[in-house]
């Protein structure tokens, strides 16, 4: 199994997101000895933006793009490659501002192109990123997941959204909750994420075994 951890909290290793999804794709590699694992750090590797070159440079034959176009298409080809070549992709955000952070929506700008990850036909749009596994690690400093702060929670509809779009709707999410209510909060929170990508990885090394 290819497994793919795209981390994108700005927090460096203070960050319970890219820590518990860490964590979870190097459980995930000691559960199977096959298993192989490509990191893409959007804060030490930030994707550029989307601009011009990238918006013209994507219709643009490859033979007669300019080398600006080339190299901005070229970062999305590797982004794409990489997502292609994954079984399992773990997405790890920090909750900023209701949304997702900003490097990882760069990264969804990168994959999400007409023709390499989604087609438009006759009966409308249709998904070509297909048969992954997708977990969402998402930290956030309040609760989200119910009670009347469900409406400012962007980040999960927004990426479910977007990934169903691409073809990618096997996807569970490990919510990191309540960071910012104090220290026995975080413990419970970390506590919580932790025993549920136990229980994925068990249930992997189960199927490795059977296999």
């Amino acid at each position: 199994m290819s497994i793919l951890l795209v981390t994108s909290s700005p927090r460096g290793a203070a960050s319970h997101s890219t820590r518990i999804a860490t964590e979870f794709a190097e459980k995930l590699l000691a559960a199977d000895p096959s298993n192989t694992l490509v990191v893409r750090d959007l804060v030490a590797n930030p994707l550029p933006h989307i601009d011009a070159d990238y918006a013209s440079g994507i219709y643009t034959p490859v033979e007669a793009r300019t080398p600006r176009q080339a190299e901005v298409v070229g970062v999305s080809d590797v982004a794409l490659d990489e997502l292609f070549a994954a079984d399992t992709v773990i997405l790890a955000t920090g909750f900023i501002n209701f949304n997702i952070s900003s490097t990882l929506k760069s990264w969804v700008d990168h994959i999400a192109r007409s023709g390499k990850s989604f087609a438009y036909g006759e009966n409308g749009p249709k998904g070509l990123v297909t048969g992954k596994k997708v977990y969402i690690v998402l930290a956030s400093g309040g609760i989200y997941s119910e009670g009347a702060a469900v409406q400012f929670d962007h980040a999960i509809p927004y990426l479910r959204g977007v990934l169903g779009f691409l073809g990618m709707t096997d996807v569970d999410v490990i919510r990191i909750e309540g960071v910012g209510m104090g220290p026995d909060a975080v413990t419970a929170a970390l506590a919580k994420a932790t025993a549920k990508v136990d229980a994925v990885v068990a249930a992997s090394r189960d199927v490795a075994a059977a296999a």
